[in-house]
């Protein structure tokens, strides 16, 4: 192999290493865990403003002074949401959807563990939850509209189930009658319809809104590059993406009165929050215009999105009313796909498919369709490379028939660079001389191992992002193939009666597993099978590679880790018996002898 493509291959594999060593030597800091068990926070004692959030046109903070001593009085009327989904209950206060919960996901894998708690109140540690009300017009003031600390009351609906909605009312001083009807479907879409009628005598304008806010980053945050967590919107076919950790950089907007970014969307679109498993999106109907925005408040630390409606105008008598969705819930994919199929539009894009999405997307659906099938994602897994494997054999053939070839080549190979010493060109211009007498194209090998980066990466981001890899097992005691190898050789993988170490601490570097283990022998008896490298530090460093990548992929998602296995192993058998075929007889260590004499001219004669 000449050095441009040597050098080619090395940088790419060098970068990669640099790459997986970051990853290790400075993880992502875990979060702290919070106790299930610990006391809720009542509302008095809450540090949180009953009004964490206020309608669109109002300063940040602002509090309408009748309604803010009747938010901590009344936060206890609430009407119960239950479906074979969610549970968990709405505030009379603002009528917020503020308290949800997700029935068919935990917290870990412990069958005891509390579900997900998907929206949180205003007296809990991390307020989160769904508010919905009208800015005021000309000749309305804050009072005169609900906002998010308005008393309302039941006026039909005593539970919010997927067979029974839920409608409010409200009666404003200003003459207007408001209603909210909130619906529920089987899974995690509720559809909120905001009705107002004018009793006033005189005309009036006002606008309707939807605002998802939560107070500081998720506990749970990742902090993790290849993961957006944050602000997700869809704005006439763009996708906008903002980090939480990149909206205290935002731009100050006086007319929104803090940090934030406006998207104008003409026809269809939807913005909100997304985390690495779940997401609550706001969701006008399709062909309204509206303004997304996205907003932080550097003084109390809270994250907001917005979906404010153009201002309607209502004449005496006259009753409106506007329809929008809100989506809280888990991000699984084909229920994702439904509602876009329903008519939200790409909503599909909410997952985070990453720069590869060319890749990820297929390669997730092949998965998912695999694991629909068999039952197991391990398996699936397992028969995903085989596909793979199979879609790259013909460039592979080609390539182990190369290195078949130049393997055989080696000792003279090793004959050349002692003759030429230290004259490169010499041993350079001798090596071409040998590949083009023994017809072997050194190039040949190098696309396959390029082609596979990429696949490799894409499949990593699938599994570390998809909710369907959560919790998911393979057998034994790989019950998370989103979760680390959790066997340790440190306590002889469970033999000795002490815990592994915790996989934030340093020792997790060198606590193998049993899939790791397996990983760097893989790769070191596929390696066997390849031409050594004739400088000899490349050979050093190839020769370490195995061992390297054992030790740095031990804390990655043994999902991942299995990946590698099957296709390390398939590829060690498709090479071996290739050159098989080519009439070379490698063992297991890659020593290679000839099964037959190659034809010489003197033979042929």
């Amino acid at each position: 192999m000449d050095d441009q493509n040597k050098n080619l291959i090395l940088a790419t594999v060098l970068s990669f290493v640099v790459i997986l060593t970051w990853f290790v030597l400075f993880p992502p800091p875990e979060p702290e865990e919070l106790d299930p068990n610990a006391p809720a926070v009542t509302e008095t004692e809450s540090p949180v403003s009953p009004a964490l959030a206020t309608a669109p046109t109002a300063a940040p903070g602002t509090v309408p002074g009748a309604e803010a001593a009747a938010a901590v009085s009344a936060e206890t009327r609430r009407v119960e949401v239950e479906t074979a989904r969610l549970s968990g209950s709405i505030s009379l206060i603002g009528g917020r959807i503020d308290d949800l919960k997700l029935k068919d996901y935990r917290v870990t894998i412990d069958p005891d563990s509390p579900i997900v708690q998907m929206l949180g109140p205003v007296s809990s540690p991390q307020p989160y939850y769904a508010l919905y009300g009208w800015a005021p017009g000309a000749g309305l003031t804050l009072e005169d509209v609900p906002g998010a600390n308005t008393p309302w009351a039941v006026e039909s609906g005593e539970t919010l189930t997927a067979e029974t909605p839920l409608t409010l009312r409200w009666e404003s001083p200003a003459g207007l009658i408001f209603h909210r009807t909130i619906a529920v479907d089987e899974n995690f879409m509720f559809k909120v319809t905001q009705s107002v009628e004018n009793t006033s005598g005189t005309q009036t304008s006002l606008a309707p809104y939807g605002i998802i806010a939560r107070r500081g980053e998720p506990a749970d945050r990742k902090k993790f590059f290849i993961l957006h967590e944050g602000v997700v919107a869809m704005a006439d076919g763009t996708l906008t993406e903002t980090d939480y950790s990149d909206m205290p950089d935002l731009d100050v907007i006086p007319s929104e009165g803090a940090r934030a970014e406006v998207l104008q969307v003409e026809e269809n679109g939807w913005i909100g929050f997304t985390d690495h498993f779940w997401m609550s999106t706001l969701i006008p109907q399709a062909g309204s215009s509206f303004k997304a925005v996205a907003k932080y408040d550097d003084a109390r630390d809270i994250y907001q999105t917005e979906a404010v409606l153009p201002t309607m105008t209502l004449a005496p008598g006259e009753t409106k009313e506007v329809t929008t969705q809100l989506f809280a819930g888990a991000k699984e994919w084909e229920t994702i796909r439904e509602y876009q199929k329903e008519g939200v539009d790409r909503f599909i894009d909410s997952i985070d498919w990453g720069w590869f999405f060319f890749l990820t997307k297929p390669i997730f659906w092949v998965l998912h369709h695999l694991n629909q099938l068999i039952g197991n994602m391990g398996w699936s897994i397992i028969c995903l490379t085989l596909l793979i494997k199979a879609l790259l054999f013909p460039l592979a053939y080609k390539s182990y028939v190369s290195m078949a070839k130049m393997k055989e080549l080696q000792p003279e190979m090793e004959k050349l660079k002692e003759n030429a010493g230290d004259d490169r060109q010499k041993l350079q211009q001798g090596m071409m001389e040998l590949y083009k007498k023994n017809k072997v194209n050194p190039a040949s090998g190098c696309l396959p191992i390029l082609m596979q980066i990429p696949i490799f990466f894409s499949l990593y981001k699938v599994i570390f992002v998809t909710l369907e890899l959560r919790h998911a097992p393979w057998l034994g005691w790989i019950r998370d193939l989103s979760a680390p190898d959790p066997s340790s050789i440190l306590n002889l993988f469970g033999l000795l009666p002490f815990a592994a170490p915790d996989p934030s601490s340093f020792l997790a570097i060198i606590s193998l597993g049993i899939l790791p283990i397996i990983l760097g022998i893989s790769m070191w008896l596929q390696q066997k099978l390849n031409p050594a490298p004739t400088d000899a530090t490349q050979a050093m460093i190839f020769a370490w590679m195995p061992w390297v990548f054992m030790f740095m992929l031990g804390s990655f998602a043994s999902g991942l880790v299995l990946y590698w296995i099957a296709n390390n192993t398939i590829t060690f058998t498709q090479q071996y018996l290739i050159m098989r075929t080519q009439g070379y007889k490698p063992d297991v260590f890659g020593n290679i002898t000839r099964s037959f004499k190659r034809k010489t001219k003197t033979d042929k004669k």
